[in-house]
This record gives structure tokens, C-alpha cells and sequence, in this order.
């Protein structure tokens, strides 16, 4: 009798639940969709970033020196990484010869970028003290998880990710 009322019980939660499942979501059919950002926003949030690096920082007059310059570099960075959603999709209407060549000047440009930031950053970083540069490597967003590596989570090899054992430590491929 008892094993009867518990399959039973246990029937009843799993048609509830897969039910309850697939139902329509009542927050709206955009329920968990990553929010996207507008140019105003994602420039409030870049001031942002920028202002926590300074302020953490706590930079000295000699170090000061070259903040204006590791700024901008940082802000063109950014800006080149605010082009790639800024316009329309149209890569449908693109053959692939127009494709490839707008992703060429999109990393042209994105080197560019990219090696004025290096070129910036030695200097400032350089001149930081030990406790500056640990800030530094969090503040700047350099030493942040990259949920990309995480691709099991998207049908990848869970195993060649987690090599912790009983720990369940993450170890990054790289």
C-alpha cells in the first residue's frame, strides 16, 4: 500500500512539474534573454569601469603622469568593441567576400586599438606598486572569469573542463 502511494505520489510531482515546465514564462517570452545595451548605456558603464580603476587605484603624482593617455587608449578599446553590435545584422544580405572583408577591417581596426592600449598600459602599470597592480588586475577586468570556457554548458565536454576531482576545482584549458 505504502509503495503504491508514493509511485503514485511520485507520478503526480513529475506530470506537475513537466507541466509546470512548459508553461509560458508570466515575466514574458523574453524571460533570461541577455539584456542589450544601448550606446548611452554601455558609454555610462564604460565611465564607470574607468572612474572605479582610477579611484582604486589611488594613483601618485608621478603615476598620475600617465593616466591620460592609458585612459584614452582603454576608451578607444572600448569603443571598437561597441562597434561590433552597434549596427543592423545584415551578414544575411552579404556574400561571403563582403563578409570576410568587413571582419578584416573590424580586426584591423581592433589591432590597432589593441596595440595602442599595450602601449599605454606599460608605462602606467609599470611605475603601480604590488598592491596597485593586484587592483589593477581586478579593477581593469583582466583577471574575471571568461564564461566562454564554460562551454559545457552549451552540449561541450563537461570533462575536459573540470579536472578537480572530488574538489570540483576549475582548471581552464589554456
Amino acid at each position: 500500500m505504502v509503495k503504491i502511494i508514493a509511485a503514485g505520489a511520485t507520478a503526480l510531482a513529475l506530470v506537475a512539474g513537466a507541466s509546470a515546465y512548459a508553461q509560458e514564462s508570466s515575466v514574458g517570452p523574453d524571460f533570461g534573454r541577455r539584456q542589450q545595451f544601448g550606446a548611452e548605456d554601455r558609454a555610462a558603464f564604460l565611465d564607470a569601469r574607468i572612474a572605479a580603476l582610477h579611484a582604486g587605484l589611488r594613483l601618485t603624482p608621478e603615476q598620475e603622469k600617465a593616466w591620460p593617455v592609458f585612459e584614452q587608449a582603454y576608451r578607444d578599446l572600448a569603443a571598437t568593441r561597441g562597434d561590433r553590435s552597434a549596427g543592423p545584422r545584415t551578414e544575411q544580405s552579404l556574400d561571403p567576400g563582403q563578409r570576410a572583408q568587413r571582419n578584416a577591417d573590424a580586426l584591423a581596426n581592433r589591432s590597432t586599438a589593441l596595440k595602442r592600449y599595450a602601449d599605454a598600459v606599460a608605462p602606467l602599470y609599470q611605475n603601480l606598486d604590488d598592491n596597485q597592480k593586484r587592483r589593477f588586475g581586478i579593477l581593469s577586468r583582466m583577471e574575471r572569469p571568461r564564461f566562454r570556457d564554460f562551454t559545457f554548458w552549451h552540449g561541450g565536454d563537461r570533462a575536459a573542463f573540470w579536472r578537480g576531482g572530488d574538489r570540483g576545482e576549475f582548471r581552464s584549458p589554456r
